[in-house]
């Protein structure tokens, strides 16, 4: 594996780099103090959309998705260190360049799943930054870590399909401007394979039937600059047959090719997180005093400081050599991988953000540094995409079946 960077993800690391300093991280007030005035918490703040179209003007829009017909075709591998970069501002940066979630991965999935009618329709507005959209799969009423469990039923009357069912933690489904759930339910919830009675639908917000019940807090956040999370009931909501995505009972397989790239872009922005934290733990240890010395002189603030450094740099040559892998032997071939990140990243954060909140004292849990927003959002990721417990017994299997 070559660690350099390849000319054209220096290019673009350059670029953005640049975004950031110049329009992301001078936002990131101006965004706090508008969203204070608006008529609704869940609209976006006018200096986001000013943003929106500063990226665009500057080529950074939709770098995620690797297909060149409807992103900027990058690899996982050039895409890697970029998403790093939008991490250490991720309540802005990602929505700002079109690749925040979930939408990143509903574009992804129908962008390889979805029929011509379905990506004129929903696709390309996405893909525009015109409307927002949500993914349905977690229920507060089942164990949802277990994919298998859904209880949500889609039944096919005529030429439509009728879903009832209740959802939560749906992210994305509060923001004003999202028009479209993709939706995950058993077709045949009595089918002898278990992993083929879950099927994927496609429904509009405004569907007779569809009801936004609630907005769903993450450690007392709403989330607000991602659209928040919210319990969404679906009671005898009725949509055409036509908008299946895929085949019926093809949903487990399509949630699997939409989670691996999720997983890797959660890992490349959490460690983004982690450079912002030790950022922020140095600008305060060389600026404040404790018992006659600096705070950087302390020993103990110098240990926090150097295993945090040591931390990032291991997870990010892990979270990169997933990447390549992804690009040259496939999702598959790089399913350990994929499950070692997820599982090592997250935690890995959340104790570098506890160290640097604990160096900044009151001001690491208040609203004046983003310091415990990083932490709910670094400590839900252990939940999200698969709890880590999840990935531990795959991957454990995985080691001991050379074995047996």
């Amino acid at each position: 594996m070559d660690f350099a960077f390849d000319a054209r993800t220096e290019e673009l690391r350059a670029r953005l780099l640049a975004f950031m300093d110049e329009h992301v991280y001078p936002a990131e007030q101006v965004a706090h103090e508008q969203r204070a005035r608006l008529s609704s918490p869940w609209e976006n703040p006018p200096v986001v959309e000013e943003l929106k179209a500063q990226a665009r003007r500057q080529g950074l829009w939709n770098l995620f998705l690797p297909d060149a017909e409807y992103g900027a075709g990058l690899t996982n591998l050039q895409y890697a260190p970029l998403a790093e970069i939008t991490g250490r501002s991720p309540q802005l940066a990602p929505t700002a360049t079109n690749c925040a979630a979930p939408d990143t991965g509903n574009m992804e999935v129908l962008a390889q799943f979805g029929d011509e009618r379905q990506k004129k329709q929903w696709l390309e507005p996405l893909l525009a930054g015109e409307i927002r959209s949500a993914f349905a799969m977690t229920e507060p009423d089942v164990a949802s870590s277990d994919a298998t469990n859904i209880t949500t039923h889609i039944r096919r009357e005529g030429d439509e399909y009728v879903i009832t069912g209740r959802k939560w933690y749906i992210s994305g489904a509060m923001h004003p401007d999202c028009t479209i759930f993709i939706v995950m339910g058993k077709t045949d919830p009595d089918g002898p394979d278990i992993r083929r009675q879950q099927s994927m639908v496609l429904v509009p917000r405004d569907t007779p039937g569809v009801t936004v019940k609630r907005a769903m807090q993450v450690f007392g956040y709403e989330d607000h600059y991602h659209g928040g999370h919210a319990e969404v009931v679906f009671d005898e909501a009725r949509v055409p047959v036509s908008n299946l995505i895929g085949e019926e009972g093809g949903g487990f397989a399509i949630a699997q090719a939409r989670l691996g790239p999720g997983r890797i872009h959660h890992c490349m922005r959490l460690i983004g997180m982690a450079e912002r934290a030790i950022e922020l733990m140095c600008r305060r240890a060389v600026s404040r005093e404790a018992f006659g010395k600096a705070l950087a002189q302390q020993g103990v603030v110098q240990n926090w400081i150097a295993d945090a450094r040591v931390a990032v740099e291991q997870l990010r040559l892990l979270v990169l050599k997933t990447a390549w892998m992804m690009d040259t032997v496939g999702n598959r071939g790089a399913h350990t991988e994929i499950q070692a990140i997820k599982i090592a990243t997250p935690r890995t954060v959340v104790g570098i953000l506890d160290r640097a909140i604990q160096l900044h004292g009151a001001g690491g849990v208040s609203q004046d540094f983003p310091l415990a927003e990083l932490y709910a959002g670094a400590r839900t990721l252990m939940l999200a995409d698969g709890p880590d417990e999840v990935h531990q017994r795959s991957l454990a299997r995985r080691e001991i079946k050379q074995y047996l």
